[in-house]
């Protein structure tokens, strides 16, 4: 009987090893494991050893074990500035940014959802514009607004007309969290307008009828059926403050007020790989965390039931008198989030002297200009070669991340759906959504402490194209590994069977058959990646040179030297790039990140 097990067994591997999808899904293991894991486990590896630049004074060899950078981030004299002071930074930040996004965005939702808003359909658009933008640019239009003499430099618009704002207005928390919640508001009104769109509408309705008040209604029936998708937007807006870079360095830095992103980059640029290895690890326990507890949500959600049988129904509530003041709040909320930072951009851009509303003061020189006065920027952007350069490198560097991001997530989601082998199946499943637990900047420094140096073969890649490649292309594959599952999850194999019994082989059976069929998810797993590579900062500022710019490197070098205008002209291209990407993305896969909200 035994014997008979054992063949039997034998047998089914002999026919599993000929299927490709073990041969793809092993290769494809091995490939993750070196581009996601093996970076996030030499990171951590490199917090317990003794780095080369600590050698001579600890006395010990590099490479030797140590618990010295654990001691020095955490109990040293420095342990404030390194650690506990960002630490501190960081949940203020992130708590205020979630509580104004969650009221701002809670408020809007509603009123896109379930009310008689004037303009409800394009407003469903237009307020999630903010999420289209790179999370810096209300940054750069604050900071050309209250810029002081703290720092020195180009006055602000504020100074030039005689007024010199705090410095608690100008840089540090304020205005950081301020801006982190304009940017993530869009969350809120994603969840909490999906959520509310598909509540039934005959609950409120009974409990009227049963004499309950409004606030009664709230508090007892609609926002405890709407704290799943609350909450889940409160654990992701806290994921993503935790890793933005852009928001805290331009409006912290010139006051030394450090988050755990700054802090780590800091650690970076000073070459203390032991102490970065550290904070990494810090800022990579609190985002798992965060991401699992969302995790937790989602399935707690599903026992939460909003939508009704045939019966249900989702009335919009008249606003009365209060539509057309609902109306100018929902208009005050896009000026503020997105009208107002790109004319101030924009306007900034023409200006000699930011702020000074003369004739004479507007220029174009700052885009088409030719022998200006700064020094290390002589023409304007539209015609200096480093722009052009960075740009070419975000189109085509990012592009290739993005295509080969989009084609493995096809094949991952085939191998996912497939192959016989479970166990291969779920490594794949967690190994690329892997990523998505750390946040950008510590991914980043995960990948210097692994790509910056030798191994085998396998030449330092730092300072070189290929690590922004392999980076961008790891950090997206959670998006693009889970479109290529739930396209594969909903293709039968029928098609393929048909076309083996033809005599197609594998290779064949994937052009003819699987790509056509899912192209549309393919296209997802390529443009989406790409838009959000194009527009990321925080993956991507350790591991560009000069050399190597993308247009948001290159903008933070404009700011870094001081030239206001530039910088600003540089983001709104990128700004530009990125708005109509994701309406070209939107259009291509007939998606709509609107979807539910009226629009």
């Amino acid at each position: 009987m035994e014997h008979r097990f054992l063949k039997l067994s034998k047998y089914r591997l002999n026919i599993a090893l000929r299927e490709p999808t073990a041969f793809i899904g092993i290769l494809a293991a091995i490939l993750f494991s070196y581009l996601i894991v093996a970076p996030v486990v030499s990171l951590l590896g490199d917090a317990f050893q003794v780095q080369y630049a600590d050698s001579l004074r600890l006395g010990h060899s590099a490479g030797s074990f140590t618990f010295h950078n654990i001691d020095r981030v955490f109990k040293s004299i420095v342990a404030p500035d390194i650690l506990w002071l960002p630490l501190v930074h960081t949940m203020y930040v992130a708590l205020g940014a979630m509580a104004i996004a969650l009221v701002a965005g809670g408020v809007m939702a509603w009123l896109i959802s379930r009310t008689d808003l004037l303009g409800r359909k394009w407003f469903a658009t237009a307020l999630i514009v903010p999420y289209m933008l790179p999370s810096w640019t209300i940054a750069l239009a604050w900071s050309s607004i209250f810029l002081n003499r703290t720092v020195g430099g180009q006055p602000g618009w504020l100074e030039s007309l005689g007024f010199e704002p705090p410095d608690w207005l100008a840089y540090g928390q304020l205005p950081i969290t301020i801006v982190l919640a304009l940017h993530y508001t869009p969350f809120v009104i994603l969840l909490f307008g999906n959520a509310l769109r598909s509540f039934d509408s005959q609950l409120e309705d009974s409990a009227r009828m049963l004499g309950a008040r409004a606030y009664t209604i709230a508090r007892r029936i609609i926002i405890p059926l709407m704290r799943p998708s609350l909450l889940s937007a409160i654990t992701l807006i806290f994921a993503k403050c935790l890793g933005d870079f852009g928001v805290a360095y331009i409006l912290g830095a010139p006051v030394k007020y450090d988050v755990l992103a700054t802090s780590l980059f800091r650690s970076v640029t000073a070459r203390q790989g032991g102490e970065a290895a550290v904070l990494a690890g810090v800022i990579i326990i609190i985002g798992t965390i965060s991401v699992l507890i969302d995790a937790r949500l989602v399935r707690e959600a599903r026992r939460f039931i909003t939508i009704g049988a045939k019966g249900a129904m989702s009335r919009t509530q008249r606003l009365g008198p209060w539509r057309l003041p609902m109306t100018a709040l929902a208009g005050i909320m896009f000026a503020v989030s997105v009208a107002i930072p790109l004319m101030v951009l924009f306007l900034t851009t023409v200006m000699r002297i930011p702020g000074k509303f003369a004739f004479g003061n507007f220029t174009w020189d700052y885009w088409t200009g030719h022998n200006l006065s700064t020094t290390a920027l002589r023409t304007g952007i539209l015609v200096t070669p480093d722009f052009w350069h960075a740009a070419w490198n975000s189109l085509w560097m990012v592009g290739i991340a993005a295509i080969c991001a989009g084609v493995l997530g096809v094949l991952v989601g085939y191998v996912v759906v497939r192959t016989p082998f479970k166990s291969l199946g779920s490594y794949l499943r967690y190994i690329t959504f892997l990523p998505y637990l750390v946040p950008g900047i510590a991914f980043a420094a995960a990948c210097l402490s692994i790509f910056a140096v030798p191994h085998g073969p396998i030449p330092a890649l730092y300072g070189t194209a290929a690590i922004l490649i392999l980076a961008i292309m790891a950090d997206q594959m959670p998006f693009a590994s889970r479109a290529g599952i739930s396209a594969m999850m909903q293709l039968g194999k029928d098609p393929e069977e048909a076309a083996q019994v033809a005599g197609a082989g594998w290779w064949k059976r994937l052009i003819k058959v699987i790509l056509p069929i899912q192209k549309g998810p393919l296209a997802a797993g390529i443009l989406l990646p790409f838009i959000s590579g194009l527009k990321g900062l925080s993956l991507v500022i350790m591991l560009a040179t000069p050399g190597t710019d993308l247009l948001t490197t290159y903008a933070i070098r404009l700011v870094d030297f001081g030239y206001s205008q530039a910088a600003n002209a540089v983001v709104l291209m990128l700004s530009a790039i990125a708005f109509f990407g994701t309406l070209f993305l939107q259009k291509a896969t007939k998606t709509s990140l609107a979807s539910g909200l009226g629009g």
